[in-house]
């Protein structure tokens, strides 16, 4: 089954919003068996996109629509592909219900244009959205399926998931299905990581590996076609077992939505420990990143950002005469932020981080000099790093070898 996707809207072709919908589209359609042939952006310009509608009839099954449900009048995809398809418009009454509702619980007035949005195709499928206001819709004609999404990220992947992912599966059921699997690799980059896999990678044909590089850190894809799920489960596990052998050091965990810091609050939680921060470079990133971690509350009580000498002696209550001795780009430093700041917020781990973030050097150490330490009940270590790249990148990379450090103290 060929299908391709349109995503629709002017901010995408000037490059204002990135077009992550396709990526996740094309992945959730892979794994449906369904092969996804054409990617296409327009504009919020509907002689445009009824020309693409046109193109896209004589080559798809499936069209994928997803952007330009929303309320203004630059919002046309469903009046367009309406019009092309020969359907009339009508409210959706849920919709129209959870609407009224909504504003009627914000307290706002709702606006006539706000109606646009609970529209549907008279003969179509409505498809409700749990996270936003505007309806989807799946219509089928003879010869081709159209598949509306609203453009919001997290509206479209609700939307998705919970309503057409399963209207997908029943109308077109495939004889073979896409099994994917993510590794999440933490202290190899990519080319590293594809050399120790060269011989799997360059003679692979199913199931496949797929490496992607991403901030600090390397994902593989496992893949498998298969018409058999269970088998294509050993198959996925055998393949990941000869991938482990060889690179799993560097594994922490799975997943496309996973990442470093929910792996670490995840074991935080399981093993019942609480960790702090005292922050010099970072200026509290790391504990920004925490905090976007559903749960963290449970194990991170709150940390210190002591940027200035002065700041870590006055919170954390460090001596002075150290700090003057050894300067804030320092083992020494670094080991007593950790020791200072457990002690005062009574926690079973503590992080620190001070360097040099750059652009310019500090008291003598180049940019990317890094000292990360780590106290518990079994005192403090510290190890020296030094990052490259930019003065953001050295911030990241100084917050991934932080949280990699206590996931490592957190496993043994």
């Amino acid at each position: 089954m060929k299908a391709e996707i349109i995503a629709v809207g002017t901010e995408l072709l000037l490059g204002q919003v990135v077009n992550t919908n396709a990526t996740f589209l094309s992945e959730e359609l892979a794994s449906l068996g369904i092969d996804v042939f054409y990617h296409s952006v327009v504009g919020d310009n509907p002689n445009r996109l009824e020309e693409l509608l046109a193109i896209a009839d004589k080559r798809s099954d499936l069209i994928v629509l997803c952007g330009g449900l929303g309320p203004t009048d630059d919002d046309l995809t469903k009046q367009v592909t309406a019009r092309h398809v020969g359907q009339e418009l009508v409210r959706d009454e849920p919709g129209y219900h959870q609407l009224k509702a909504f504003f009627e619980n914000s307290q706002r007035r709702m606006t006539e244009n706000n109606l646009r949005q609970t529209l549907v195709f008279k003969d179509g499928v409505s498809l409700p959205n749990p996270n936003g206001l505007a309806i989807g819709i799946f219509y089928q004609t003879a010869a081709t399926s159209y598949l509306l999404l609203p453009g919001p990220p997290s509206e479209l992947q609700a939307m998705f998931l919970t309503h057409a992912k399963p209207l997908l599966l029943e109308q077109f059921p495939q004889e073979e299905v896409l099994l994917s699997r993510v590794l999440r690799y933490y202290g190899i980059g990519e080319s590293a990581l594809v050399t120790e896999l060269a011989d799997l990678i360059e003679n692979q044909v199913n199931p496949t590996i797929a490496p992607y590089a991403k901030p600090n850190e390397v994902t593989l894809r496992l893949t498998v076609k298969t018409a058999d799920e269970a088998q294509g489960i050993k198959q996925l596990d055998a393949l990941e077992e000869t991938v482990q052998a060889r690179v799993g050091a560097y594994f922490y965990g799975y997943g496309e939505q996973n990442s470093l810091a929910e792996t670490v609050v995840d074991l935080l939680i399981e093993k019942k420990k609480t960790v702090t921060a005292a922050e010099s470079l970072t200026a509290g990133l790391f504990q920004a990143t925490l905090g976007g971690i559903p749960g963290v509350s449970e194990v991170f009580p709150g940390g210190f950002v002591t940027y200035s000498a002065g700041t870590k002696s006055k919170l954390l209550g460090i001596d002075s005469a150290l700090l003057e001795s050894y300067g804030t780009v320092s083992q020494e430093c670094a080991e007593a932020m950790a020791v200072y700041a457990r002690k005062q917020a009574e926690t079973d781990y503590a992080v620190a981080f001070t360097g040099v973030a750059g652009p310019d050097e500090l008291e003598g150490q180049p940019k990317g000099t890094v000292w990360i330490a780590l106290a518990s009940d079994k005192g403090v270590s510290s190890q020296l790093y030094h990052f490259n790249r930019d003065r953001s990148y050295i911030r990241h990379s100084a917050v991934m070898a932080g949280l990699n450090q206590i996931r490592k103290e957190l496993l043994n």
